[in-house]
C-alpha cells in the first residue's frame, strides 16, 4: 500500500509539474504575443498620419524630377512680385539625379567634422557655413570667430567648392522645374546643415517637429530645398518630411543624395517627424526672389 501511494504521489507531483510547465509556456506565449502586438501598434502609430508616400527610400528618381503640382497660396500677394521668379506655378518635387551618392557622403563628412566642434545639448544641431552659426550647448557660436585658424584642420577648399557646386545644381533644377530664370533666384538665409537624433529637446531650437510654413516663418523664402545626407530606415527611423495637405499627409523618405524641393508658401505646410533612433543629416538650401535678401556662397577664410 505504501508503495502504491508512493507511485500515486509521484504521479501527482509529475502531473502538477507538467501542468505548471504548461502554464508557464502559455503565459510566455501570451507575453510574447502582447509584446508583438505592442510593437506592431507602435510601428503602425508612426505611420498613422501618413496617407501617401510620394517617394520611398528604395526608389531612384532620375534623371527627371518627380513633380507634384499644387495650387499656389495667396502668400506671395503680400510681397513684392519679381517677374521670372515669384511663383506662378507651385508644387513639390523630388530628384535623385542632381547630387551623386558619393558627393552627398563627402558633404556628410564635412557636416560631421563641423558639428563635432560643438553641437546642441538637445536632439537638433545646425551648422551654417554662410553666417558661421554652430550649435553649442543651448546657444550658438560663430565658427569663424570662435575657432579661427583651427578650421583649416577641419574643412578644405575642396569641401567648400563642392558645397558651392551642389548649391548651383540645386538652384538650376528648381529653376527648370518651375520655369524660372535662375539668374533671378538668390540664395537666402538660413541655409544650413542639420543633424537630428532622438535626444530629448533642451530648448525651442531643438523642437524641429512642429508644423510650419517657410514663407510665414521666413518672409524672404520663395523656394525651399533639402539635400539628404543619410538614409531613412538604415541610418535612422522617423525623421521623414511630411507635407500636410487638407486631404491627407504625404511623405518623402530621405535617401542619401536625394533633393526634395518646393514652393515655400502655405500650399506646402509641412513638418518633420521626430527621429526615433539613429542620426539624420541634411542640408536646407533656400532661395528668394528678392535681391535685398540675397546671401553669398561661403568661403573658407
Amino acid at each position: 500500500i505504501q508503495i502504491r501511494w508512493g507511485k500515486i504521489g509521484n504521479a501527482l507531483r509529475q502531473g502538477s509539474s507538467w501542468r505548471g510547465s504548461r502554464l508557464l509556456v502559455a503565459l510566455l506565449l501570451v507575453a510574447l504575443s502582447a509584446c508583438g502586438a505592442a510593437t506592431w501598434l507602435y510601428m503602425t502609430s508612426l505611420d498613422s498620419d501618413v496617407t501617401e508616400t510620394l517617394v520611398s527610400q528604395g526608389e531612384l528618381v532620375a534623371p527627371q524630377p518627380r513633380v507634384y503640382s499644387v495650387q499656389c497660396s495667396e502668400d506671395y500677394d503680400n510681397y513684392k512680385r519679381y517677374p521670372g521668379c515669384t511663383p506662378q506655378k507651385c508644387g513639390r518635387a523630388v530628384t535623385d539625379g542632381v547630387v551623386t551618392r558619393e558627393e552627398a557622403q563627402t558633404l556628410r563628412r564635412l557636416a560631421e567634422r563641423g558639428l563635432a566642434l560643438a553641437g546642441s545639448e538637445g536632439g537638433a544641431s545646425i551648422l551654417d557655413l554662410h553666417s558661421g552659426a554652430l550649435s553649442m550647448g543651448k546657444q550658438f557660436v560663430n565658427i569663424y570667430r570662435y575657432f579661427g585658424e583651427r578650421l583649416k584642420d577641419v574643412f578644405t577648399q575642396e569641401d567648400f567648392q563642392l558645397y558651392r557646386d551642389v548649391r548651383g545644381r540645386i538652384q538650376e533644377v528648381i529653376a527648370q522645374t518651375f520655369g524660372l530664370d535662375p539668374a533671378l533666384m538668390y540664395l537666402t538665409k538660413p541655409t544650413f546643415f542639420s543633424r537630428i537624433n532622438s535626444t530629448a529637446a533642451k530648448t525651442q531650437h531643438d523642437e524641429y517637429w512642429h508644423p510650419h510654413i517657410d514663407k510665414v516663418t521666413y518672409g524672404s523664402f520663395d523656394y525651399t530645398s533639402l539635400l539628404y545626407l543619410s538614409d531613412y530606415g538604415s541610418d535612422f527611423t522617423g525623421g521623414r518630411f511630411v507635407f500636410m495637405d487638407q486631404n491627407g499627409n504625404r511623405t518623402v523618405e530621405p535617401r542619401t543624395g536625394r533633393v526634395s524641393f518646393f514652393s515655400s508658401g502655405s500650399e506646402n505646410l509641412h513638418r518633420v517627424e521626430k527621429v526615433m533612433w539613429g542620426t539624420r543629416y541634411a542640408i536646407t538650401v533656400s532661395f528668394t526672389c528678392d535681391p535685398a535678401h540675397a546671401i553669398s556662397d561661403p568661403a573658407l577664410p
